[in-house]
């Protein structure tokens, strides 16, 4: 049971999708939309370990392989890294990679009513800009301490004031909660949705009660409130967010291949995603932590709506590396913002983090 949930949780978060063969240049490939159903599906149809009267007349048992590894080992097909940090600085940020057109519009659009994107296609932003007088871009980048205790709370608190998690054992949460696990809820404090389990209110009418300690036990009296904080972010979503969050942490130590999507392909009212990343070690400037994004030259609408946890997937689009985009990380840009028209993201084909919060 503790196996299922976890998946359901990580699955939509990671954007799990299958690759076929590789084709080249723009050509846009169906999108189809990422199942949580099918992969529980999938894992209910697992064959059970025969009785032993039966074990002589069963055939070998083939091992089925995801599509992307062909006839590879796991490790050959998501090779480890002798050294992680020698990958990831030959990497180029190309963060003024030229616009990519696709040859085809999956909102079902002609290309000549396809709107072209004018603006930037990506903003950036400081917690000292949200939150100023705090020092806070300094003591987040300068702390592990902080960054840790800061993402554990943002973690702990929505898992508990979030209705999907109540009734759960204590060895399931303390199993969902893991660093290296991916979870999800909703970001909004004020009028959201969250309640406690038990239906109190925690000595008052406040959601993130461990976030909001651990702002004033590292920046001092003057920190936001964690709900103050929380919704802060949650702002720069823009008109009509879904108020969804996401704490990802991915494949660590490997080289994977880009899986490139949308979360949505919506951005009525002007909704963004934001990404609020977590570096790795202390001062870290590089690429690693965001998500890598592809600058669209067209506005990209999904034909119909979908739930905000199926990610329109656009399997075996193979991008040319010249128009991938690794945004940098660095003290003062620990925030990225765009609308989830403009481009298509992947997980890092090399991630370095300790994990990344997606708000939309």
């Amino acid at each position: 049971m503790v196996t299922h949930l976890f998946l359901a949780i990580l699955t939509p978060a990671l954007g799990v999708s299958a690759f076929g063969p590789a084709f080249g240049g723009g050509w846009c490939p169906p999108v189809r939309l990422s199942s949580t159903a099918a992969l529980a599906k999938r894992e209910r149809r697992t064959p059970r370990a025969p009785t032993p009267a039966s074990r002589r007349e069963r055939a070998p048992v083939v091992i089925e392989r995801a599509p992307h590894q062909f006839d590879h080992t796991q490790e050959e097909a998501r090779p480890f890294l002798a050294d992680p940090m020698v990958a990831i600085k030959a990497q180029d940020p190309n963060e003024d990679a030229e616009t990519y057109e696709l040859k085809c519009s999956q909102g079902g659009v002609v290309q000549e009513e396809r709107r072209l994107i004018a603006h930037s296609h990506v903003e950036r932003y400081s917690l000292d800009e949200l939150f100023p007088g705090l020092t806070f871009s300094e003591t987040f980048n300068a702390s592990p301490e902080f960054r840790n205790d800061l993402r554990d709370a943002m973690r702990e608190d929505i898992f508990d004031t979030t209705p999907t998690y109540h009734g759960m054992s204590e060895k399931a949460r303390k199993f969902l909660l893991m660093p290296d696990s991916s979870i999800q809820g909703s970001w909004k404090c004020k009028n959201g949705g969250w309640s406690w389990e038990d239906g109190g209110d925690k000595d008052g009418p406040r959601r993130m009660h461990r976030l909001t300690n651990v702002l004033r036990s590292h920046l001092g009296v003057g920190a936001p409130s964690g709900d103050d904080f929380m919704d802060t972010i949650g702002e720069l979503c823009g008109g009509k967010p879904s108020t969804h969050w996401m704490d990802i942490v991915g494949v660590l130590n490997r080289r994977v291949p880009h899986a490139w999507k949308q979360d949505t392909g919506d951005s009525t009212g002007d909704r963004k995603t934001v990404l609020f990343g977590f570096p790795p070690e202390n001062n870290y400037r590089g690429v690693g932590v965001f998500d890598h994004l592809v600058k669209l030259k067209y506005e990209e609408w999904a034909s119909v709506p979908h739930a905000i946890n199926e990610p329109v997937l656009y399997d075996s689009l193979d991008v040319p590396e010249e128009f991938i985009v690794r945004p940098v990380y660095k003290s003062g840009q620990e925030i990225l913002v765009y609308r989830d028209v403009d481009v298509l993201y992947s997980n890092p084909d090399i991630a370095h983090r300790l994990s990344v919060m997606r708000f939309m």
